[in-house]
C-alpha cells in the first residue's frame, strides 16, 4: 500500500514515518512531498492509496490540495495530520472530504486507532 506524506517540515515527515512503523504499519510504500503542488505532481505520476497531509504549507495548503483532488474527481483516501484542531477546522476538513484529522502531537496508538481502517 502506498502512502504519501505531505508536510513542509522534513522533520515532521520523518516523525510521521517513524510513528507509522511504531503503530505496526511496517511494509508501507512511503513517499514524501513538501507542499501541495509537489504532492499533486506525485499523485498524478503514481496515485497513492492514502494521503496524510499537513494543513498549513506554502504554495498549496493541505485543504487546497484536497479541494484540487476532489475537483479532479479523485477518490484517493485523504486525512490531515496537523496542529489545526478547532471544531471549525475539523468541520472544514470533513466538508472538503477528509476522512480523519489527527492532531499534533500524536502517538503510535492514535495512528493505530485512526489509520487502522484505512491501512488494513
Amino acid at each position: 500500500m502506498k502512502v504519501l506524506i505531505v508536510d513542509d517540515s522534513k522533520a515532521m515527515r520523518m516523525i510521521v514515518m517513524r510513528t507509522l512503523r511504531q503503530a505496526g504499519f511496517a511494509g508501507l510504500d512511503l513517499e514524501e512531498a513538501a507542499n501541495g503542488n509537489e504532492a499533486l505532481a506525485k499523485i498524478q505520476a503514481s496515485a497513492p492509496d492514502l494521503i496524510l497531509s499537513d494543513w498549513n504549507m506554502p504554495e498549496k495548503s493541505g485543504l487546497e490540495l484536497l479541494e484540487a483532488l476532489k475537483a479532479a474527481g479523485s477518490t484517493v483516501k485523504f486525512g490531515f495530520v496537523t496542529s489545526e484542531s478547532t471544531p471549525a477546522m475539523k468541520q472544514k476538513a470533513t466538508d472538503a472530504g477528509a476522512l480523519f484529522l489527527i492532531t499534533k502531537p500524536f502517538t503510535p496508538d492514535t495512528f493505530k486507532e485512526t489509520l487502522g481502517p484505512y491501512l488494513s
